[in-house]
């Protein structure tokens, strides 16, 4: 069944690139298995897929334990300072950055292990309570800025989650932002900034339209999740 879903998934991804006029090769499918097991992962390996997505540390430690570098591991969850040291050890991507302590916290723990940690600034796009992530100019201009000068951290991206909601119109402003944002900060000279992670299984296709570069998609892949079950416990 997770074959079968990756390969309709990928199918529909290249057809709304084709769509509207995009690269099917600039979008990447990240694979959320967050709360998913080993043999899950497995079997989307065997698919041909690279990169997978979690959101808590203990599980993304456990993981690349049993996997290592044959999965690009983008951590895509709320990243407590207290847990970075793992998160660094794993993650080829951590698209959550959303304050000064934390990206110094990477920077540091980074430098220890002799990596430089390819990050996302996580944006909020909407107005909603539930959403996280750096929301005021100058704010976004101060992490910008402060993480260009880090040495262990290399910013290639911003991420958003978009609004809960089946108003296609509020979805696609939240991603039209993110794109500008990009756009803005490219103007001044960040040009590494390229990634565009957002789009999940519910609005990807109003991401692809809007310039996401990486989709993170689980239950489309995985099915839905019993979250009365965890992974792995502390």
């Amino acid at each position: 069944m997770i074959a079968k879903n990756i390969i309709q998934l990928l199918e529909s991804i290249e057809r709304k690139c084709v769509e509207v006029n995009r690269n099917p090769a600039d979008v990447k499918l990240i694979a959320v298995s967050k709360n998913f097991g080993i043999e899950e992962i497995k079997s989307a390996l065997l698919t041909g897929m690279t990169d997978f997505g979690e959101n808590r540390a203990q599980e993304l430690t456990a993981k690349f334990k049993e996997f290592g570098s044959k999965v690009k591991w983008h951590f895509i969850g709320n990243l407590q300072r207290n847990k970075v040291r793992f998160v660094v050890q794993a993650a080829d991507y951590i698209h959550s950055v959303n304050s000064l302590q934390l990206a110094s916290e990477i920077n540091r723990l980074a430098g220890k292990v002799n990596k430089v940690q390819k990050v996302l600034l996580q944006i909020k796009t909407s107005n909603e309570e539930t959403k996280s992530g750096v929301e005021k100019e100058s704010e976004i201009y101060d992490l910008v800025n402060y993480c260009a000068e880090y040495p262990n951290i290399e910013l290639v991206g911003l991420m958003t989650i978009g609004p809960l909601t089946d108003d296609i119109e509020r979805i696609k402003n939240s991603f039209i932002y993110l794109r500008e944002l990009k756009g803005y900060y490219n103007a001044k000279g960040f040009n590494n900034i390229k990634e565009l992670s957002m789009g999940m299984t519910g609005d990807y296709k109003i991401a692809i339209e809007e310039g996401a570069t990486m989709l993170r998609i689980g239950s489309a892949i995985f099915g839905e999740r019993d979250y009365s079950k965890e992974y792995i416990r502390i």
